[in-house]
């Protein structure tokens, strides 16, 4: 295995034949919305909510990160399978003061106020001068990617996503760039002449398990192929793992950034930034920067639970560049979830059907239409048809407990 198929995981850092050829830093952050208890201090207080990570995003030479709602004083909820997300137009200072310089808009909650408040938004991002990536008005303006520039390196950066409850752009019709992977791979193609480092950043999984379905992770690996530099992962609001795919670094997950969620679980409250050093022959160099979110903000990992955190990642990261690895954990998930969680799933939609009716609606349609939710229950199916659900390898099945039962009050994992 040469150099640059590893990362040193008593670091965190992977580094490329062209580690001496970096000439800027871009620093990469997962899902941001000032919601829930990271809202007010974001209004009062905006750089209080980074902590001790706010020296680590301002020593960058450009920063990115998904803005998971819409900042907006107008627009009325939509019907949708999941939460709804909203903040306000004078939340766009939590972006400001850093400053962050793009924003990804692949993801499934900005349109969660429609067609106004994503207007609003974007103009509110605009007057900051902050670009921004992966949704509009029409597909065209969706797909359309970022070229900018750090320290005399180009950059291009393309944002995309599942486009859960149907938000997904069409030639007239607004919506986030999504599931459509054979399109963006023409974009990267389109830019591999003009820049010298390509980011692709994927909004996409499932939510709060520790490792990327088959189909997500082969669509990431195709992205790498096609000639990115670097392939970011968020939705799963939980931290997964890291593989080096023909010498380009896929984060599959980075877990929670500045988003609160009221819960002790506690791999919601981990998350990693990763600082890619880039020049004029691409990246060169990824770190791995683990962090705490707490009910005062974020905080950097250090010594002890920073090394735990890294050996962690260490173990998420182990099976995915295995031959049959993905599919293993995938099998171990779906044995976890199992025929209960089937029954349990189905039953709170018919509950839903019979309290809201449009909820119910959209979150059966969800089921039907979103990669994550039809390739989890036809697999789950075809495993019960099979007989096989049950032969899935104990780490697989241990390490989705862990993720989906650990709370915070067990302590740091060791």
């Amino acid at each position: 295995m040469s150099k640059q198929d590893t990362i040193n995981w008593e670091n965190g850092i992977w580094v490329s034949d062209r580690e001496a050829e970096t000439d800027a830093e871009i620093l990469i952050a997962g899902d941001w919305a000032p919601i829930r208890g990271f809202s007010d201090m974001t209004l009062e207080r905006p750089e209080a909510v980074y902590g001790d990570l706010l020296p680590v995003l301002r020593d960058s030479d450009l920063r990115i990160a998904n803005l998971e709602c819409p900042l907006s004083d107008v627009g009325t909820a939509v019907h949708k399978s999941g939460a709804v997300f909203k903040g306000i137009s004078a939340h766009i200072e939590g972006l400001a003061t850093v400053p962050f310089d793009v924003v990804t808009l692949a993801n499934n909650h900005v349109f969660d106020y429609g067609i106004d408040a994503f207007v609003e938004t974007v103009t509110q991002l605009e007057k900051y001068s902050i670009q921004y990536t992966g949704a509009g008005l029409s597909i065209t303006e969706a797909e359309k990617p970022i070229r900018t520039r750090a320290k005399g390196v180009e950059v291009g950066i393309v944002s995309f996503s599942e486009g859960e409850d149907l938000t997904a752009a069409a030639p007239e019709k607004p919506g986030v760039l999504g599931w459509e992977v054979d399109r963006v791979i023409e974009c990267v193609s389109a830019l591999r002449q003009k820049v010298h480092a390509i980011i692709v950043i994927c909004h996409g999984g499932v939510e709060y398990i520790p490792y990327p379905p088959p189909y997500l992770a082969d669509a990431l690996r195709r992205v790498a192929e096609a000639g990115a530099d670097l392939v970011i992962g968020h939705h799963p609001h939980v931290p997964q793992g890291v593989e080096i795919h023909e010498g380009v670094p896929i984060c599959y997950s980075l877990g929670n950034f500045v988003f609160y969620q009221p819960v002790d679980f506690f791999y919601r409250k981990i998350g990693y930034l990763v600082k890619a050093g880039v020049g004029k022959h691409g990246v060169g160099r990824v770190q791995l920067i683990p962090y705490w979110i707490g009910d005062e903000g974020l905080s950097l990992l250090r010594n002890d639970e920073l090394k735990r955190c890294l050996r962690k990642l260490e173990l998420l990261s182990e099976p995915l560049s295995r031959k049959g690895g993905v599919a293993e954990a995938w099998h171990g998930f779906l044995k976890y979830y199992g025929v209960s969680g089937f029954k349990a799933e189905i039953a709170s939609i018919l509950q839903r059907f019979d309290e809201e009716r449009e909820k119910g609606a959209a979150m059966f349609r969800n089921r039907l239409t979103t990669l994550q939710h039809r390739h989890h229950l036809a697999d789950l199916m075809t495993r019960i048809v099979e007989g096989t659900l049950d032969g899935a390898p104990d780490w697989a099945v241990d390490m989705v407990e862990e993720f989906l039962t650990r709370r915070i009050a067990d302590g740091f994992f060791e």
